[in-house]
């Protein structure tokens, strides 16, 4: 077996073992999330949009499910920075020492960026769509029947996506300090971004110019200030590299 093969061998031993680190912590997770969800529920049913709703159980498993949801996605979240770090400390080997201080400091960033998306979302937005929801309600004569799994499922369908979308500064930056990137193609490719970006507003909420409006201008700024900090990461790492390379 030659070097090459046992360097392989090597970065998959590796990369099972942070697998298993993460999966670990997510276990702990888990099980501590058990300890709060219950109280999570109970204050997104006690909030100014759902206090005009009855939430109502059309399957006898469906409370236990929407437990089992929570505590799920409060588990995913409490893993994801150790997912982060995980994820730098696989990659990190092949920086530079200055690329990988930065590159850490990404992490506590991409949790601002994943809280302000979901916050975004859930005392922005979600207002919005509840308010549409229920004057088209009205207009139709509609009595509306809620169901707890239906209303939850909604709300995290609504309101996550945007915890993630709201990576995309970081995930701009780190591209481009691996050089996979270049500010000079995300202002290239801007008129597409847009056209994505509108897509995924239309998709995401109601078909209500408002709403859309809403989203789209976050997303806009965004984008731009994606292609700004990719210009600031460009810079610094053609100096790393240079500084890098005369050493």
């Amino acid at each position: 077996m030659n070097d090459k093969e046992m360097s392989v061998y090597e970065h998959l031993g590796e990369l099972r073992r942070r697998l298993i680190a993460v999966l670990v912590f997510f276990a702990a997770a888990l099980a501590a999330s058990f300890f709060f969800v219950d109280d999570v529920i109970i204050y997104l049913q006690r909030t100014a949009e759902t206090k005009q709703l009855t939430m109502n159980a059309f399957r006898l498993t469906d409370p236990i499910k929407v437990y089992f949801q929570f505590a799920f996605v409060i588990a995913a979240v409490l893993t994801s920075p150790v997912l982060l770090y995980q994820i730098w400390a696989f990659v990190s080997p092949g920086l530079y020492e200055k690329e990988r201080k930065v590159t850490l400091s990404y992490i506590p960033a991409s949790i601002v960026l994943f809280l302000g998306g979901v916050s975004f979302a859930y005392f922005v937005l979600f207002p919005f769509v509840v308010r549409f929801m229920n004057q088209l309600a009205e207009q139709l004569g509609v009595q509306q029947m809620i169901g707890i799994n239906e209303y939850f499922q909604f709300l995290l369908q609504l309101v996550l996506p945007f915890g993630v979308v709201f990576q995309l500064p970081i995930v701009v930056l780190f591209f481009t300090r691996l050089g996979l990137i270049t500010p000079q193609f995300l202002v290239r490719v801007r008129k597409y971004a847009y056209l994505v970006l509108l897509i995924i507003a239309a998709i995401i909420t109601p078909p209500d110019l408002l709403s859309q409006v809403i989203v789209m201008i976050p997303l806009t700024l965004l984008y731009e200030g994606s292609i700004w900090i990719a210009k600031i990461g460009y810079r610094k790492a053609r100096a790393a590299a240079e500084q890098g390379d005369s050493e």
